[in-house]
C-alpha cells in the first residue's frame, strides 16, 4: 500500500465512486489486444490494420470484433470461437511480458481509496483477463468491484455494466464519475447517466486530472 498523509485527504460531498475502463485507462493494454488478435487472425490469413483498430474496433469485445470482421472482410464465423480462444492465450502472453506496476496509477487509486471513494473497473475484456492485468499492475488491492463482458448480457456501447456497478454500490448515476477513453466506452458511460471524464489514453490518466474533474462538479 502506498502511504498517504491523512492531512491531504478530503472527501467530496457529491461524488462517491470512481469507475474506470481498463484498457487505455488503468492499463496500457490497447496495443497488446491488437497484437494478440492479429496473431490469432493471421493463422487464417486475416488481419485488422492499426487504423481500423483505433478507428472502430478499439474497446469492443474480441467476439464482436470478429463478427464485424466477418461482415467487412468475410471472416468465417465458424472460426470465431477458436480464434477468440487463441486470442485469449496470446493476450495472457502479452500481459505476462509487458504488464507492470505504474506509480502514477497506483498513487491515483490509493489516494482515491484513502479519500473514501468506491472504485470499480468495468471493461469489455473477460473478467479473468481484467483480474490478471490488475494483479500484474499492482492495482487489485484498491479496486472494490470488477465487471467483465462475460458478466453482462450487453457489452459497451450499451451502459449495462456501468449501471450494474452503480447498483452494486447503491448509488445514483450523479454520484459517480466514469473515466473512459474509447468511443464505445464513452458512449456507454454517457448513457448510464453518470458524469464522464473523457481521456485521450493511458498517459492522460492521473490523480490530479480526475480530482480536478470531480472538484469542478462540486462548485
Amino acid at each position: 500500500m502506498i502511504p498517504l498523509s491523512k492531512n491531504t485527504l478530503q472527501m467530496t460531498y457529491m461524488i462517491k465512486a470512481v469507475i474506470y475502463d481498463l484498457d487505455g485507462v488503468l492499463v496500457d493494454a490497447t496495443e497488446w489486444h491488437y497484437d494478440a488478435l492479429n496473431r490469432a487472425l493471421k493463422t487464417f490469413g486475416y488481419e485488422i490494420t492499426r487504423e481500423e483498430h483505433m478507428g472502430f474496433y478499439n474497446g469492443l469485445p474480441s467476439k464482436k470484433k470478429l463478427e464485424v470482421l466477418s461482415q467487412e472482410k468475410g471472416f468465417p464465423l465458424a472460426l470465431k470461437d477458436f480464434v477468440n480462444d487463441l486470442k485469449q492465450i496470446y493476450t495472457r502472453e502479452e500481459v505476462m511480458a509487458h504488464c507492470k506496476p505504474d506509480f502514477q496509477k497506483r498513487y491515483m487509486l490509493a489516494r482515491f481509496k484513502k479519500e473514501g471513494y468506491k472504485q470499480a473497473v468495468c471493461s469489455n475484456a473477460l473478467k479473468k483477463s481484467i483480474d490478471m492485468m490488475l494483479n500484474y499492475s499492482g492495482l487489485t488491492e484498491y479496486v472494490d468491484f470488477v465487471l467483465g463482458n462475460d458478466m453482462v448480457v450487453n457489452h459497451k456501447p450499451h451502459p449495462e455494466m456501468y449501471l450494474k456497478a452503480l447498483e452494486h454500490f447503491n448509488l445514483k448515476p450523479t454520484e459517480a464519475v466514469i473515466v473512459e477513453d474509447s468511443p464505445h466506452g464513452i458512449q456507454a458511460a454517457h448513457a448510464s447517466g453518470a458524469y464522464v471524464c473523457e481521456v485521450s489514453g493511458y498517459n492522460d490518466v492521473n490523480y490530479f486530472k480526475i480530482k480536478e474533474f470531480i472538484d469542478s462538479l462540486n462548485k
